[in-house]
């Protein structure tokens, strides 16, 4: 490898982990405001999304700028696509936390309403993920990767288990309508932000192991 390759690729790294930290702050604070139902933080967060369009948009022109004026093979090459696709992973997250977000706002807006209990379950399992999936991708770390493949079974089981409890709420009570969609509305937002955290683990295995994991989630088992 030449020696401006290797800083190129060290550029993208620098960058990708940027971006998953701004990601990661900006999910954070959008379920925050749907939990706490806290319209300033919720608007921050809308306001924000800006920021992350554009920080995706750099690091996508970086990787093209890289793919062309090196050649890149094998591991190298690698790299790159994961870069790339994981920049869009990150930028569909940033896109998630938005709509979480939108929804908080409305949220606001209506009569006190008491959250399933696996709501706050689902946003803990989903941030933990999210959280997990750059850790791993910043320590090289395909076991922890195959973790969060692991992790979204309990998203996905959390998930089901709320639609139950909210479609009781909504035969039981007609004024808790509007809350009880809203909150299903924004919980699968954040099962997508579960689902996206799984691919960038699904990169992480396919850039250090070189294996395509994608659709074959039920026959993985931790090594």
């Amino acid at each position: 490898m030449s020696l401006h390759l290797y800083r190129d690729l060290d550029a993208l790294r620098k960058r990708l982990l940027q971006l998953g930290s701004l990601v990661e702050n900006t999910l954070a604070n959008a379920t925050n405001a749907f939990l706490h139902r806290d319209a300033a933080l919720a608007q921050s967060v809308v306001a924000g999304d800006r920021d992350v369009d554009e920080a995706e948009v750099r690091l996508e022109e970086e990787c093209l700028k890289t793919l062309a004026l090196h050649h890149c093979v094998a591991g190298d090459l690698r790299f790159v696509v994961a870069v790339l696709k994981v920049n869009n992973d990150l930028e569909r997250m940033a896109d998630a936390a938005a709509s979480i977000a939108a929804r908080a706002l409305q949220m606001s807006s209506l009569p006190a309403f008491v959250l399933p209990v696996e709501f706050p379950q689902m946003v803990t399992m989903a941030l933990g993920m999210a959280k997990k999936s750059l850790e791993c991708l910043a320590r090289e770390d395909s076991r922890l990767a195959r973790q969060v493949l692991e992790d979204d079974l309990a998203v996905d089981a959390a998930q089901r288990r709320m639609f139950e409890v909210l479609q009781d709420r909504m035969r039981e009570d007609s004024k808790a309508i509007d809350a009880a969609v809203l909150t299903l509305s924004t919980s699968r937002q954040v099962e997508r932000i579960a689902d996206l955290a799984t691919n960038i683990a699904e990169d992480v295995v396919f850039l250090h192991e070189g294996e395509i994991v994608r659709h074959k989630r039920s026959q993985l088992r931790l090594v």
